[in-house]
C-alpha cells in the first residue's frame, strides 16, 4: 500500500511539473508574439487620390467658364492662373498626395515652357494622376505626341474655344444651363461663329447672350487682383447662375465701362503707330481691355498693348488683328516671345505674349517686321 502510494506520489509530481513546463512554453510563446507584434515595423498606407483639381486660365470668360463645367461635371476644387503662373501652379500640384485627377483647361504652350509642360506630365503620370488638357491655342504636334504617348488626355481644337471644347467631352454629365456658359465663353473669345459655338448661340436671344458675356467679362477683368472673386464666379456658374443673378455684376459691369471709355480718349492721345501696327503702353488698366481700342483707332489691321508687371520685371503684351489680318499672330508671337527670353502665343487673331521689361521695344519692332 505505501509503495503503491508513493508510485502515485511520484507520478502526479512528474505530471505536474510536465504541465509546469508546458505552461512556461505557452507563456513565453504569447510573450514572444507580443515583442514580435510590438517590434514589427508598421507597414505605411499612403493616402488615397480622391482629390480632383482644375487648373485654368483666370483673366478672361474661357478659362473661368472652363473651370465652372469641370466643376460641374467632377466636382473638385479650381486653381486659376495666368500665363506667368502657369508653371509655378503646376509645380505646386505635382507633390500632392492625394490629387487622383488634373484637368489643364484654357492654357496654351509657348516654345519657352513646353518641354517644362511635358516634364510635369511624366511624373503626374508616373504618380498614377489622370491628366486632362483641353486648349484651343495653336500648339506644336509633336507636343500632343508627346502628352498621348504617357496617356495625357488631349482635348485640342482651334476652331472652338476651350469651354466649348469642355461642353462637348463631357455634355452627358452637365446639366442645361452649361449650353449657356459655353455661349458666353465663344461670344468673349470671338468664336461665336464657329461649327458648335454657333449652333450653342442659336439656342438664346442673341442679345441676350451677348450682354451677359460681356457683364461676365467685366467682372472677371475688374477683379484680377481678387483671388476669391474669381473662384466665387466659377462656382455660381457650376451652379447655374446667369451673370444676372450673381449680386452687383451688372453694377460693376458699369463702372467697368466708364473706365473703359475714359481708356478711349488716353489711347488717342498717347498711341504710337508704325508700318503695320499700332502700339501703346497702358499704365492704369489691362493690356487686354485697351488692345482693341488701340487696333480701331490706329486703322492698322493690328493693334498691340502691353503693360508694366514690376513685380515680375516684364510686360504683359496683348495683341489683336482685324479681319483684313493675313497672318497667324498667335504663331508669330510664341517664336518671337521666345527668341526674346518670354512666352507667348494663341490664336490667329487674338493672342497675347510675356516679354522681358528691356526687350519690349524689339519686340514691337519685330512684329511690325513680321506683319505683312
Amino acid at each position: 500500500m505505501l509503495a503503491s502510494a508513493k508510485t502515485k506520489k511520484s507520478v502526479t509530481k512528474k505530471s505536474s511539473t510536465k504541465k509546469t513546463t508546458s505552461t512556461k512554453k505557452t507563456s513565453i510563446k504569447k510573450i514572444a508574439k507580443k515583442i514580435t507584434k510590438k517590434t514589427s515595423p508598421k507597414k505605411i498606407t499612403k493616402p488615397k487620390r480622391t482629390k480632383v483639381i482644375c487648373i485654368s486660365h483666370k483673366e478672361d470668360a474661357d478659362g473661368i467658364s472652363s473651370a465652372a463645367l469641370i466643376r460641374q461635371a467632377f466636382g473638385g476644387d479650381a486653381l486659376l492662373v495666368d500665363y506667368p503662373g502657369q508653371m509655378e501652379a503646376l509645380q505646386q500640384v505635382v507633390g500632392d498626395e492625394k490629387l487622383k485627377s488634373l484637368y489643364i483647361c484654357d492654357l496654351g504652350l509657348s516654345k519657352k515652357t513646353q518641354d517644362e509642360f511635358i516634364d510635369i506630365m511624366k511624373t503626374l503620370r508616373k504618380n498614377k494622376v489622370s491628366v486632362t488638357y483641353i486648349d484651343h491655342h495653336d500648339i506644336d504636334p509633336d507636343v500632343v505626341k508627346s502628352l498621348e504617348k504617357i496617356k495625357v488626355k488631349v482635348i485640342h481644337d482651334i476652331n472652338e474655344c476651350t469651354t466649348v471644347q469642355v461642353y462637348n467631352a463631357y455634355k452627358s454629365k452637365l446639366n442645361e444651363h452649361a449650353t449657356f456658359v459655353a455661349t458666353c465663353a465663344a461670344i468673349t473669345d470671338y468664336m461665336e461663329d464657329r461649327p458648335i459655338g454657333s449652333k450653342l448661340l442659336q439656342m438664346y436671344d442673341r442679345q441676350f447672350a451677348l450682354i451677359s458675356a460681356t457683364v461676365l467679362t467685366y467682372n472677371i477683368v475688374g477683379h484680377q487682383k481678387e483671388p476669391d472673386y474669381l473662384l466665387y464666379l466659377v462656382e455660381e456658374l457650376a451652379e447655374s447662375k446667369f451673370p444676372h443673378d450673381i449680386p452687383n455684376t451688372f453694377e460693376f459691369a458699369q463702372i467697368q465701362v466708364e473706365k473703359l471709355s475714359q481708356i478711349i480718349a488716353k489711347v488717342k492721345a498717347g498711341m504710337k503707330t508704325m508700318k503695320n501696327l499700332g502700339h501703346m503702353e497702358i499704365t492704369d488698366s489691362g493690356a487686354s481691355g485697351a488692345v482693341n481700342f488701340v487696333m480701331g483707332l490706329s486703322g492698322k489691321d493690328v493693334g498691340v498693348a502691353y503693360k508694366e508687371r514690376i513685380d515680375h520685371g516684364i510686360y504683359a503684351v496683348s495683341v489683336r488683328g482685324s479681319k483684313n489680318c493675313k497672318v497667324h499672330l498667335g504663331k508669330i508671337v510664341n517664336l518671337l516671345a521666345t527668341d526674346l527670353g518670354g512666352s507667348g502665343g494663341g490664336h490667329d487673331r487674338a493672342c497675347g505674349a510675356v516679354i522681358p521689361k528691356p526687350k519690349i521695344k524689339k519686340f514691337i519692332t519685330e512684329l511690325n517686321k513680321k506683319i505683312k
